[in-house]
């Protein structure tokens, strides 16, 4: 009767070393992370608890990172302010206005840069990627001369063309990437079932532009509601039609500043941003990826 002789085993290797080793040449990488995340979070977090702080706290000589005794006054200060509700409403119709036609005319641009072939094409995304490198604060000068030249001065249309043009160039960037990393084959597939090329975008690709659209938006949204120098130069005689940002300039005069209805104020001014990011950010993330891919 034959019997069967067992080897024994190969020991398995203990994985830790490679996993230390691992984790120690992420070290620098997490503390580089860490420490961003702290300059970065920090000064949003004291703006925060600055708005909470009474006046006595906020002036005290020495600092405190926590709101011993919180305080809804300052909120208070700044709700109740000359022109609250109005400038809330020009800088949401503004924002809104500018952001709504540059997705208009850069999806139409986009379209017509990813998807046909042109003379000039080559020369038009130059001049697109010069405009969006461009510093817009140059053309500070230029567009007061031509807003007074033109009676367009204290005047919201004119804020919004301004907002409208800064934005376009990312947008029109941006939606040609995703643009071109749609395959052209799913609109072909959709002519051939008897769709025409208008109706091939708008029920095929257009659908798959969500992520870009939520993305250029909300990163128009936010370059338009933070804007202050074209408001602040622009608008000068009518104080009924100035923004957000303009009205945080009011807390401070020869008296002083009111610094816990500033810190309010800004916390107010930054509540609307930060709702729509935390309600988009997967989208937009995924949104900034994609979009980058192919050019």
């Amino acid at each position: 009767m034959s019997t069967l002789t067992l080897r024994n085993p190969r020991p398995a290797r203990n994985p830790r070393p490679r996993t230390t080793g691992k984790a120690l040449r992420r070290l620098p990488l997490n503390l580089a992370a860490l420490v961003t995340l702290l300059l970065s979070v920090f000064p949003v977090y004291w703006m925060v608890i600055t708005a909470f702080k009474p006046s006595s706290a906020i002036t005290a000589d020495t600092p405190s990172f926590l709101p011993l005794h919180p305080t809804l006054a300052h909120f208070g200060t700044a709700v109740h302010s000359d022109g609250f509700g109005t400038y809330w409403r020009n800088s949401l119709t503004v924002t809104l206005g500018a952001v709504l036609m540059s997705l208009v005319v850069a999806l139409l641009a986009s379209f017509a840069v990813a998807r046909m072939r042109w003379r000039g094409r080559r020369a038009f995304i130059l001049m697109v990627f010069i405009a969006q490198m461009a510093p817009w604060e140059a053309l500070l000068i230029p567009m007061y001369v031509i807003a007074r030249d033109v009676d367009m001065l204290d005047k919201l249309s004119m804020l919004t063309l301004i907002y409208f043009m800064t934005t376009l160039p990312f947008t029109i960037v941006m939606l040609r990437g995703f643009l071109a990393a749609i395959p052209v084959e799913l609109e072909e597939a959709a002519q051939v079932d008897g769709c025409t090329r208008a109706e091939a975008f708008r029920r095929v690709t257009f659908p798959l532009l969500a992520p870009g659209l939520l993305s250029t938006s909300l990163f128009g949204f936010i370059t338009a509601w933070n804007e202050f120098a074209f408001a602040n130069t622009l608008i000068i005689k009518n104080q009924d039609a100035r923004t957000l940002p303009v009205w945080l300039s009011s807390f401070s005069n020869v008296f002083g500043t009111d610094w816990g209805a500033t810190m309010a104020a800004s916390s107010l001014f930054m509540l609307p941003v930060l709702v729509v990011f935390l309600l988009l950010q997967n989208r937009v993330t995924s949104g900034m990826t994609a979009g980058a891919v192919k050019g």
